[in-house]
């Protein structure tokens, strides 16, 4: 395990886990509590806020690891938890005297934590080395579990895919270091797709536009079965009891039985009550035109923001390629369908994110939820 300056890890006696373990009932989906105490770092992201909602109303000593403290403040779905401020790719923010994983003082730790863009750099530095970070401090700080929430396309990277992606690698590598541990027991969560992945063109849709999909030809698209925050975030709960998850892979999707982007863009009007679903379907080939050209110039110039550039390219030919489905019942979870979802939102409106919002855009989002709040 590379080093990462905590040295050596102590970690509670017999006795102490034997007590942590009796205090475990058997496992009721939704409701379980051990009544430990829970650590949500990246808890300022999508999941992360959820998943340290649901701690807290299971009744879980719960902190919440952010960067900006002041700014999680105002956060309502911090109500009840403890919230902490530091940062997880300094290792010392998270030992120190007013760190979040003091010795002692942790049972277990969750990690939401995920790259943003998903470049080299960032996949690197956040999904592996960040996580990483919180591994060795969770061990040190003698922590009975840890989970990560990784991904399920990490399968591409496991099959040394030619398309698999940075941020897969560094998820992989990170998972293998869990596994080459045996301090901690864990869980690693691979869901297929978040609501908000395909939640992107709602607005697209109201306006009029078509909803655009790409064509893999013969009238085929990729299919998912995405999950809800506030499923998955009960999921991740779970395995904190449940002992059938202690250190095993758990891929994860939601209750659909899946659908296509085509079948998505058709249920968005029909929530929307569009009296016909208009789509447009874009020829896969175009990825490669793009991706092709950006990795020239990158080499040529060695530019670093040209190589993320393509990256970005790779990552939504991938998303365009592949499916994201679980079909066996042990993988599905939750109640919350796509369409409850869609009818939310054509309802209430959802805030405009950048990262997975491919086709729509702020001013148009904003002007949805305005619509929608009158």
């Amino acid at each position: 395990m590379p080093g990462t300056g905590f040295g050596v890890v102590q970690q509670p006696n017999g006795l102490q886990r034997a007590a942590r373990a009796a205090s475990m009932t058997a496992s009721v989906p939704g409701n379980d509590c051990s009544g430990e105490r829970v650590v949500v770092v990246g808890a300022s992201g999508y999941i992360g806020k959820a998943v340290v909602r649901e701690a807290v109303r299971r009744g879980y000593p719960t902190t919440a690891v952010v960067r900006d403290a002041a700014k999680a403040a105002a956060e309502p779905k911090f109500k009840g938890a403890t919230v902490n401020e530091a940062d997880v790719c300094d290792p010392t923010s998270l030992v120190g005297a007013t760190g979040p994983l003091k010795k002692g003082e942790v049972d277990v730790v969750i990690s939401c934590l995920a790259s943003r863009s998903g470049s080299k750099k960032d996949s690197y530095a956040i999904d592996y080395q960040a996580t990483l970070n919180c591994l060795e401090a969770a061990r040190a700080a003698g922590a009975r579990h840890f989970v990560m929430l990784s991904a399920f396309c990490v399968k591409s990277a496991e099959r040394n895919d030619p398309y698999a992606l940075q941020f897969q690698y560094a998820k992989k590598d990170m998972e293998a270091a869990l596994r080459e541990q045996d301090d901690v027991t864990y869980s690693i969560i691979r869901p297929t797709a978040f609501f908000k992945s395909v939640s992107g063109q709602v607005e697209v849709v109201e306006g009029g536009a078509p909803f655009v999909f790409f064509d893999l030809g013969q009238g085929k698209s990729a299919t998912c079965n995405p999950i809800s925050e506030p499923d998955l975030a009960s999921a991740i709960l779970e395995t904190v009891t449940d002992k059938s998850k202690e250190n095993s892979v758990w891929n994860l999707g939601g209750p659909d039985e899946g659908m296509s982007m085509q079948q998505q863009g058709a249920l968005i009007a029909d929530v929307l009550g569009k009296e016909e679903a208009k789509t447009f379907g874009v020829p896969i080939g175009i990825f490669d035109v793009i991706i092709n050209g950006l990795q020239w110039l990158a080499d040529v110039t060695n530019s670093e923001k040209l190589e993320d550039a393509a990256e970005f390219g790779r990552i939504g030919r991938y998303y365009a390629l592949e499916d994201m489905l679980t079909t066996d019942a042990s993988e599905k979870y939750g109640s919350t369908t796509l369409r409850e979802n869609y009818e939310r939102i054509a309802k209430e409106g959802q805030e405009y994110d950048p990262y997975t919002s491919v086709f729509g855009n702020k001013e148009a989002s904003n002007q949805f939820k305005e619509v929608k709040s009158q």
